[in-house]
């Protein structure tokens, strides 16, 4: 891997710190959904946004 700028470590720690709300937030959401379908589909989301964050932590190891 290429040595990372400042702008570009932020810019990743930014992305990363977003990914992790939107995990938050759709865990949330399956939590308190009461159709299935919604449940399911907010967890799915929730392991996107895991997925997206696991690639960009990757970047940095």
């Amino acid at each position: 891997m290429a040595n990372l700028t400042s702008e570009e470590l932020k810019a990743l720690e930014d992305q990363l710190n977003c990914e992790q709300l939107l995990i938050k937030k759709y865990k949330s959401y399956a939590a308190t959904a009461s159709d299935p379908e919604i449940k399911t589909t907010c967890e799915q989301i929730a392991a996107q946004h895991r997925n997206h964050f696991d690639t960009l932590m990757s970047h940095l190891n």
